[in-house]
């Protein structure tokens, strides 16, 4: 039995910085990983994904360079070196983050597969490790639904698909949210057709109903097609293609594509932790279920990122591991509830999204200012020829609080930043417009829109 002050499961988002800041405080920790450390964003999340969407947008931006008076020989798209790129980005990343472990002072690195054995006991292969505290940061997957047909096709996960190194005849993407669509994206500006099945009435139906509609319209304007009320998806071989039933009320026809991506949600990496046996509860998902400070029902057990349930992003795990650092070291009682919610998704152009979006504020009964503002409107955009999405933001119209915001346009993933510290420090939207912002930018339109804001009817 080999005996730690801590003891971390997983080198995602929220490990190893946890095991700096312990270690730092004279703590002898034992960090497990299983497979890839850093856990999703470094290896098949945000940093290869946003490596592939640059390469993307450069191939875009290459096809339109007439509109900016350029003019190029034919575009290639060169798909071996694309993935080489995004490789590259990931593997540097990831060998950073392991080299930084093992060379921490206090902290032991094990390679294997973690299970609890008893709430303070957690085995990896021969070896049994002991600690009073053991924080659990084990991440997620891509979730495989029980489809019919699923088991007798090949399909493609947001994992799988990023060992693509040419380009699909016609990709085929059953869910049409937030990883599916910056594939959707991509990969039909790298030159595959392209087509979005989407069992909702409309793509990314957690936004507001203006915002799916713009989203829909730009990406149909680069030729990629949508299938919404998809309301019997089933997968079934053709030969060496694959047909995915949609059942759509205006087109009942199926879709039938050389690779189908499956992107209809996550599910957390928990099933074979051997929670049973330390007792640690679970969501009927499969969830960890946790206190507003990160606790588990076991005193000692916390879990962090997305295996938690109460965050899907990499900042969110980073935040946790911010949350939990917080009280156990500096002596304060920092809460997940206190988070502002924010997140980006990364079409082109993107869309930054801060708090409320404005039908959640309309079902609280408050009354509300709405500002909006189309980036046709906004000098920075017209300049860089992308005038494509809006800016909107909606207030409470007594307190003047800022309750939520989205900027759908370009630069709309930095922008919001300005109205997310806003919210975060709590004031008035009437400090905000105080504010002498730089030109040309995106954010100095901002100020202007909630000067024009209207009431809420």
């Amino acid at each position: 039995m080999m005996r730690f002050d801590a003891i971390i499961i997983g080198a995602g988002q929220a490990g190893p910085p946890l095991a700096g800041r312990l270690t730092t405080a004279g703590m002898k920790v034992a960090l497990i990983e299983r497979h890839l450390f850093g856990g999703t964003c470094v290896n098949t999340g945000c940093m290869p994904t946003k490596t592939l969407v640059a390469s993307a947008y450069a191939a875009h931006l290459a096809r339109r360079s007439a509109d900016y008076g350029i003019v190029l020989p034919a575009i290639q798209i060169d798909m071996p070196k694309v993935k080489a790129r995004a490789d590259t980005v990931s593997t540097n990343a990831r060998s950073g983050v392991e080299r930084w472990l093992r060379s921490m002072q206090g902290c032991t690195v094990f390679q294997g597969h973690a299970r609890f054995e008893a709430p303070d006991i957690v085995r990896i292969d021969q070896e049994q490790l002991t600690a009073s505290r053991v924080f659990i940061n084990v991440g997620g997957r891509a979730l495989v639904p029980d489809m019919p047909g699923i088991a007798d096709v090949p399909y493609l996960t947001n994992t799988s698909i990023l060992r693509l190194d040419r380009v699909p005849r016609h990709l085929v993407v059953v869910g049409g949210s937030y990883v599916g669509l910056e594939f959707a994206q991509m990969y039909r500006r790298f030159g595959a057709d392209v087509t979005v099945v989407e069992r909702a009435s409309r793509l990314v139906p957690r936004e507001d109903e203006d915002i799916s509609v713009e989203i829909e319209r730009i990406l149909k304007r680069e030729g990629i097609v949508i299938r919404t009320n998809a309301t019997c998806i089933g997968l079934r071989r053709r030969d060496q293609d694959v047909t995915v039933s949609v059942e759509c009320a205006e087109d009942p026809t199926e879709a039938l594509g050389s690779h189908v991506l499956l992107a209809v949600g996550r599910r957390p990496n928990t099933e074979d932790l051997g929670l049973d046996k330390a007792g640690v509860a679970t969501d009927p998902r499969g969830y960890i279920t946790v206190n507003e400070d990160l606790t588990t029902n076991v005193p000692g057990i916390w879990a962090l990122g997305d295996c938690n349930g109460r965050g899907a992003f990499t900042h969110t795990a980073y935040n946790d591991f911010e949350i939990v650092a917080a009280n156990l070291l500096g002596g304060e009682h920092r809460q997940v509830r206190d988070r502002v919610p924010a997140y980006a998704l990364y079409v082109d152009p993107p869309l930054g999204r801060v708090g409320l979006t404005e039908t959640e504020a309309r079902t609280s009964g408050r009354p509300l200012l709405i500002g909006r503002r189309p980036m046709s409107r906004v000098g920075r955009a017209i300049e860089k020829g992308e005038t494509d999405g809006f800016m909107k933001v909606v207030v409470d119209a007594e307190t003047r609080m800022i309750l939520g915001a989205a900027i759908l346009g370009t630069g709309g993933d930095e922008a919001i930043h300005g109205i997310l510290d806003m919210v975060n420090a709590r004031v008035p939207y009437d400090l905000f417009q105080r504010a002498v912002p730089i030109h040309p930018t995106v954010s100095e339109l901002i100020p202007t829109m909630l000067g024009e804001m209207e009431p809420s009817h």
